[in-house]
């Protein structure tokens, strides 16, 4: 002050910019609304296979769950890194297409939660997986378009053999590619069970790189084309198998991510 006095007046409270974390990163997954029953009680819940979860701890990362609510993605200036779940259909209406007979399952404020999801994680700079409908998301957000009903292209049902189960088929995988370097194989992908899909990838979308496919040339993986982003999305399901790599590897560039730009605050 001029006169020489000392102020006592608090000091601002200063907002930091959030570090990669050292360990432990948040990993933010998509759950979904459906009527479920427990106990005595039925009701409306959201809900998400409990093996997300689990793979996300066991990859040495913390689970939270995102459920489809309006904001939901405003979340995500708080996590690490981004799971988009399995699940049902999307809208075809968000690829421009009418809907097929097979389709089932569309709720549209998961459509509209996940996307927001994707839209922010990307401005984030988060690492995102994406995992069968996850993939499916991803690609329809960057102008892609999606098989309706898979058998009526390839002609089986081997990717959802059974229902309630899961199904088993082998996967190639592109050599040199961020997948097969997360695999750690370079040829052939054997996964003993973990697919489950009606639906699959049709037209690839803007920037994105197909690196895995199945014997019937089903889009059985992608990438972005910016290496320095992980973008990463299956159309298994890791969660159901043996092979932790892709929780691993998820969690691992959680950790190792640019830190945040300027209006990514945390106080």
């Amino acid at each position: 002050m001029a006169d020489g006095s000392v102020s006592h007046s608090p000091p601002a409270r200063q907002k930091a910019l959030r570090p990669a974390p050292a360990s432990a990163p948040l990993i933010g997954i998509s759950a979904y609304c459906e009527q479920a029953r427990w106990g005595v009680w039925e009701r409306q819940a959201v809900v998400l296979p409990r093996r997300y979860a689990d793979s996300v701890a066991a990859a040495g990362g913390i689970p939270v769950l995102l459920p489809p609510a309006p904001g939901i993605e405003d979340a995500l200036a708080r996590l690490d890194g981004l799971i988009l779940s399995g699940g049902g259909d999307i809208d075809p209406a968000r690829y421009g297409a009418e809907p097929a007979p097979q389709l089932t399952s569309v709720r549209e404020e998961r459509d509209a939660a996940e996307l927001a999801l994707l839209d922010a994680a990307m401005s984030l700079q988060l690492p995102v997986l994406g995992i069968c409908r996850g993939m499916q998301v991803i690609n329809v957000a960057r102008g892609g378009s999606l098989h309706q009903h898979l058998p009526d292209v390839v002609g089986h049902d081997g990717h959802a053999p059974v229902p309630g189960a899961f199904g088993a088929h082998q996967v190639r995988v592109a050599p040199g590619s961020r997948l097969s370097g997360i695999l750690g194989r370079d040829a052939e992908l054997a996964i003993s069970a973990p697919t489950h899909h009606h639906q699959a990838v049709d037209r690839l979308g803007q920037g994105l790189t197909a690196t895995a496919w199945a014997a019937d040339g089903t889009i059985e993986a992608f990438e972005t084309d910016d290496g320095d982003s992980f973008l990463v999305a299956v159309q298994w399901h890791p969660e159901a198998g043996d092979d932790p790599s892709l929780f691993r590897a998820l969690v691992a560039a959680a950790r190792c991510r640019p830190l945040a730009p300027p209006d990514r605050l945390r106080v």
